[in-house]
């Protein structure tokens, strides 16, 4: 991986606290909502670009400067995030729009294989669908908004999710050589960014909280969440990613799944954050329910994007993350009674316990990788 697309990732990840901002802000279904059709939108934009910067070439000065072209918009876009359903929709969207076809065009325009050509082709056509419904979302007042961003919101992700099909004219990715290890590690970095930006929101929680037992013991708390979520994938997960990508028939299938799984991880990674802050702010208050949604549906959604993954691809390693969620769902609405220490106490509990589990299943996948490895040799 280049030194430019971790720095590429960098304003990307920026993102998580600007959307946890805007939720934290607009705490209600409608602000869950908006804040969920931003996070389709920026990730589509890293996505993209992503994909662009590997399929082109990252040595290339025509790639580097489409991924710094797209670092400045996503730049601006990004800090647009608590004020695009507000007062400044042309400022995010603009740029939004901008990267959408600047990617899509460049590599239709200068990929060097045929088949990268016309795929992108295919990506210009589905932009063709959902670019006017993002302008005229800009366009219309506050309360429409939502309705014309969340159709264009379904149709990139839609986009990416089936690769981007058209009748008849799909992309062959079983055929397709290209460094899919390059994309692992993309993946994997853009990740730890990800846990990294959210313990920063979470740190900024404890900078505006009073420094006192019970502030100090949520802060604790909270921490451990985000803790144990990254060792639910470093902790053996990864290898068995590496292992899984290397030994496949079709490694595109499997980047591309891992790709789609981050938009589970980054939306309960951005929940967990808004719900941890609540929890340093109210240490001594009482459980609601808008703490157990966030503090223990942003997990779930992390676990459930993480478990679906594992399913799909090597058939193992999911049980025990959907175990935890069955878990988390069960002390979420006990939460709703329970003080938020307690609740986060609870959490951590479970959490821990899958970290352990997961250690010795993960080490057992990856060995029958490996073993499978040797066999085909």
């Amino acid at each position: 991986m280049s030194p430019l697309e971790l720095f590429f990732d960098v304003v990307f990840v920026f993102a998580v606290g600007q959307l946890a901002e805007h939720l934290h802000t607009e705490l209600s279904w409608r602000g869950a909502a908006e804040t969920a059709v931003m996070v389709v939108a920026v990730l589509g934009t890293w996505v993209l670009t992503s994909f662009d910067a590997t399929f082109l070439d990252i040595t290339r000065a025509q790639t580097r400067g489409l991924v710094l072209a797209v670092m400045g918009l996503g730049l601006f876009m990004n800090a647009q995030i608590p004020h695009a359903f507000a007062g400044r929709p042309w400022a995010f969207v603009v740029p939004l729009v901008a990267i959408l076809l600047l990617t899509g065009t460049t590599a239709a325009v200068t990929a060097s294989v045929a088949v990268l050509r016309s795929h992108y082709h295919r990506v210009l056509i589905w932009a063709a669908v959902s670019v006017p419904l993002w302008l005229v979302g800009a366009a219309v007042d506050h309360d429409a908004r939502i309705a014309w961003w969340a159709a264009a919101a379904a149709v990139d992700l839609t986009g990416t999710w089936l690769r981007h099909p058209l009748p008849g004219r799909v992309f062959p990715s079983r055929y397709f050589v290209f460094d899919a290890e390059h994309m692992v590690e993309r993946i994997r970095l853009f990740l730890i960014l990800q846990l990294g930006e959210t313990v920063l929101t979470i740190g900024s929680s404890i900078t505006d909280a009073p420094v006192d037992a019970p502030t100090v013991a949520a802060a604790l708390g909270v921490f451990v969440a985000p803790a144990c979520l990254w060792a639910t994938y470093f902790l053996g997960g990864e290898e068995i990613v590496t292992r899984q990508v290397a030994s496949t028939s079709d490694p595109m299938r499997s980047i591309h799944r891992a790709v789609n799984s981050t938009y589970g991880t980054l939306t309960g990674l951005v929940a967990l954050a808004v719900g941890s802050g609540l929890v340093i702010g109210h240490a001594s208050g009482a459980g609601t329910v808008r703490l157990s949604l966030l503090m223990f549906g942003g997990p779930i959604l992390y676990l459930v994007a993480q478990a679906w993954w594992y399913y799909v691809t090597t058939g193992r390693a999911w049980a025990a993350r959907l175990l935890a969620c069955a878990a988390c769902a069960a002390a979420g609405v006990a939460a709703r009674w329970l003080s938020p220490l307690v609740s986060v106490l609870i959490l951590d509990v479970i959490l821990v316990v899958l970290v352990i589990v997961l250690t010795r299943v993960h080490r057992q996948v990856a060995e029958a990788l490996e073993a499978r490895g040797e066999d085909r040799s």
